[in-house]
């Protein structure tokens, strides 16, 4: 349909990667495997939590949660992702793509919250391990994490509404691995700069609320731990905290990256590299950094995989 000079849009033509044709096989194979290992190292993750005793913590209640979000954010982007390699680009309507931007932008802002409320946690269990048992009760857990919930969905549905408010023209293609913001607001035509203004508030709100809720409860932490005595101590506390921290830095640095700054004149295949990060990589690597770096994780996996050589033994 014409309007003006311009071309209505509404149907999205993804390109990711499909400039390099030649890649296009290999992509499809190390996305897919990086799709199961995401798939089966949260599962399991989630499942371990459920089965052994010791991890029915509230640090671990999170934990699975945050696998269990993994999950579903692996989920939104990677399988339309393989469509793109294996097709060479692929249509995906209005509709559709703003359905995926919606729990994009719902599962990246639980992911968001839950590890501000696991930082909150480590904090109370560091500084005030007395009051632990008091503070962070099942009450007080569940409350969080549907907060969590929310407020993501609150961010979700603002920014989506808000997104797909404005009229896309001329060029269909989003040259990106899935319909985000940055490659969409490329997109529009018309006057948009009230619609932006709502959806800069909303991320901004997000990850750097989270980003500060996170730095400043790690540095009391480090203040709590300086003041430990033995070298040893002071070494055991923070390794409780490190597998957190690596998740952080790794998920909200590449956010950060992505969202944060200035987008013009910047590479779209740079952009594209660093979508993966945040978008596939991450999610793999949760689960294997809380169990490669997590005393308690370990235990519980060699007690599972030991178990059936003890059954068969009695």
């Amino acid at each position: 349909m014409a309007e003006g000079n311009y071309t209505v849009v509404t149907k999205f033509f993804l390109t990711a990667f499909t400039e390099h044709p030649e890649w296009g096989l290999l992509l499809f194979l190390v996305f897919l495997s990086f799709y199961q290992v995401t798939l089966l190292g949260n599962a399991g993750m989630i499942i371990l939590i459920r089965k052994d005793r010791r991890l029915h913590t509230p640090m671990y209640f999170f934990l699975s949660h945050l696998s269990f979000v993994d999950i579903c954010y692996s989920s939104v982007i990677i399988p339309q992702l393989l469509v793109v390699l294996l097709e060479h680009g692929a249509v995906i309507s209005q509709t559709r793509c703003a359905a995926q931007f919606f729990l994009f932008t719902f599962f990246a802002s639980i992911d968001c919250y839950l590890l501000a409320i696991m930082a909150y946690d480590r904090y109370v269990a560091v500084c005030q391990p007395l009051l632990y048992a008091t503070i962070m009760t099942e009450k007080v857990c569940l409350g969080l994490v549907a907060g969590a919930y929310a407020a993501g969905f609150s961010s979700a549905f603002v920014r989506t509404v808000t997104a797909f408010t404005l009229s896309f023209c001329g060029n269909n293609e989003i040259n990106f691995i899935f319909c985000d913001l940055p490659p969409l607001l490329k997109l529009t035509c018309g006057e948009s700069y009230t619609q932006e203004v709502v959806i800069i508030v909303f991320a901004m709100f997000v990850m750097p609320a989270c980003t500060l809720v996170i730095l400043g409860t790690y540095l009391l932490i480090i203040i709590a731990i300086m003041q430990i005595r033995s070298a040893g101590g002071r070494a055991k506390t923070f390794s409780t905290c490190a597998s957190h921290l690596t998740a952080v830095a790794l998920f909200f640095g590449t956010l950060i990256f992505m969202y944060l700054r200035d987008n013009s004149g910047q590479s779209s295949e740079k952009d594209r590299v660093v979508s993966v990060l945040y978008t596939v990589v991450t999610p793999m690597l949760n689960p294997l950094i809380y169990s490669l770096r997590n005393k308690e994780v370990k235990e519980a996996v060699m007690k599972t995989l030991n178990r059936p050589k003890v059954s068969r033994k009695s």
